[in-house]
């Protein structure tokens, strides 16, 4: 019943406070500011430790759970942020990658890759690309990287591992997608009845910024257009009051229809990256877990 209540609250919360803030009518810069004091709700676990220093000259927060002497030292997730290539961080993220550490055991690096309208396609896309390969400089096998990310960044982490591949470079050994923006051409958006976090219009415009004067077919901006062959064991979840709905089933049907290990998740009656709300809620705690069992049981011991 508390579970009930508290969900109900949230979503008040979303649309009351979040929804009103993604709008074109609000500059790109005051959203990163407001976005930043929004995401103070979402609060990682006890006993995580972030540091802060770069990777291939892309500034990353590292974030582990538990001690020093527990902390991993051989499995890591390469965690993208969302925020529709424009907004976002690290920092705004914390919550869900502290909860992520905790849930998966593993090390989860979280670059501040460049955002759109200063840095359009590929910028983001270069940048993840030099994390990842700057991970493996490090020593961790692509096998025990595991790539993960939430909205625009579960885009981004399609468009890394089908880059990876066309590239011949080794795959990680698995990929988690929360709320993937998959078709930034919204072809097919879905309408809910409730959509308590975005604006089709602030997507649009979000999506326009970003890819600059490429097609939004490329599927290195819309891998849903894309061939997904190949990819490693994939996992998505997503909430069924949100637009993007119809990114993650579609990009599931393609990506079971080209062979790819693939599970959708649908949670009914939550929204948008519901996962930014784990420690609180238990349904959003439970799909951390699930995200954390996914990514270890296709890591090596």
């Amino acid at each position: 019943m508390l579970q009930h209540v508290l969900e109900a609250t949230l979503r008040q919360t979303m649309q009351r406070l979040v929804r009103p803030l993604l709008t074109p009518a609000v500059p790109v810069r005051v959203q990163r500011i407001l976005t930043r004091q929004a995401y103070r709700s979402s609060i990682p676990p006890r006993g995580c430790h972030f540091e802060q220093n770069s990777i291939a000259g892309v500034p990353v927060t590292r974030t582990r759970y538990g001690s020093a002497q527990t902390a991993p030292s051989g499995q890591v997730i390469l965690y993208l942020h969302g925020g529709g290539y424009i907004i976002g961080s690290a920092t705004t993220h914390r919550g869900i990658t502290g909860h992520l550490a905790r849930a998966s055991g593993a090390l989860v690096v979280t670059p501040d890759y460049r955002l759109a309208p200063e840095h359009v396609f590929p910028a983001a896309l270069d940048d993840a690309l030099a994390v990842y390969r700057g991970l493996i400089g490090e020593g961790f096998p692509p096998a025990a990287i595991a790539v993960a990310g939430d909205s625009a960044g579960g885009g981004l982490t399609l468009a890394l591992a089908m880059r990876l591949r066309d590239e011949n470079l080794p795959l990680p050994g698995s990929l988690v997608v929360f709320s993937p923006w998959t078709d930034l051409s919204h072809s097919q958006l879905y309408r809910p009845d409730c959509e308590p976090v975005l604006q089709a219009e602030w997507i649009e415009k979000a999506a326009r910024l970003y890819c600059g004067n490429e097609a939004r077919s490329n599927p290195l901006i819309s891998p849903v257009f894309g061939d997904l062959s190949g990819l490693p064991p994939l996992l998505i979840q997503v909430g069924s009051q949100e637009i993007l709905l119809n990114d993650a089933t579609r990009l599931a049907e393609t990506a079971k229809q080209q062979n790819v290990d693939t599970t959708l998740e649908i949670y009914n009656s939550l929204w948008h990256v519901f996962q930014v709300h784990a420690g609180q809620l238990s349904r959003a705690t439970r799909a951390i877990e699930t995200a954390g069992k996914h990514i270890r049981r296709h890591m090596p011991l």
